[in-house]
């Protein structure tokens, strides 16, 4: 069991357990008017492809995009394994893919799936052609999520950071850190020391905590 202990002031404590389950994705929405345009950077990973399949399944999405340095020209469709091509080629060019969507004044976001060194200037890409952004990057720093928070505030632009792609993990970490300041101890336990996923969640919170 790994755990993290920050002390204030001793008496209270604040227990939170972290569940996730990856790569499972679903996403449900229904529109006002025209679809979302969805492009999927990192899509010929595994968790890019399960993506594809969730938006392609969902109403009011469709996959406009797919980049990655692998399977370079490859219809994103047959790369998934769906009956029928998308007619979606997979490139490696963001810009292209974000100029040639936005000229369409169409409602757009970017979905990241890359890795560390490069989501800060992925999402400072989408955001010059108007397009919040989505990142699941479980390795990315801190220092990088504080960069990409005063960055997008600053822009008035909207990014989501989802180490597990799950809300609901997110609004339980949302919950400790504002917990935290009624107690004085707050502990931090994670059951599954397993679960690097989850164990990454429980630092950021337990980072977050002493920060504020």
């Amino acid at each position: 069991m790994a755990a993290l202990s920050c002390k204030f002031r001793p008496r209270t404590f604040i227990h939170c357990k972290i569940f996730t389950k990856i790569p499972s994705i679903s996403c449900s929405f229904q529109p006002s008017q025209s679809s979302i345009k969805v492009i999927i950077n990192g899509a010929a990973k595994e968790i890019g492809r399960a993506a594809v399949l969730a938006v392609t399944k969902a109403r009011g999405m469709e996959v406009a995009g797919a980049i990655d340095s692998y399977l370079i020209g490859e219809d994103i469709g047959k790369v998934c394994n769906m009956e029928e091509a998308l007619e979606i080629p997979i490139i490696n060019d963001l810009t292209m893919v974000l100029g040639s969507i936005s000229q369409s004044k169409a409602t757009a976001v970017v979905v990241d799936f890359t890795d560390p060194s490069t989501v800060y200037d992925n999402v400072k890409q989408a955001t010059a052609f108007g397009m919040n952004s989505v990142v699941y990057v479980p390795r990315v720093k801190m220092e990088t999520v504080s960069t990409l928070s005063a960055f997008c505030e600053k822009a008035s632009m909207g990014c989501l950071v989802a180490p597990t792609l799950s809300i609901g993990s997110i609004l339980l970490q949302q919950a400790a850190i504002s917990a935290s300041f009624h107690y004085n101890n707050v502990e931090i336990v994670e059951s599954r020391a397993t679960a690097v996923v989850s164990q990454i969640i429980l630092i950021k919170t337990w980072a977050f905590i002493l920060k504020d």
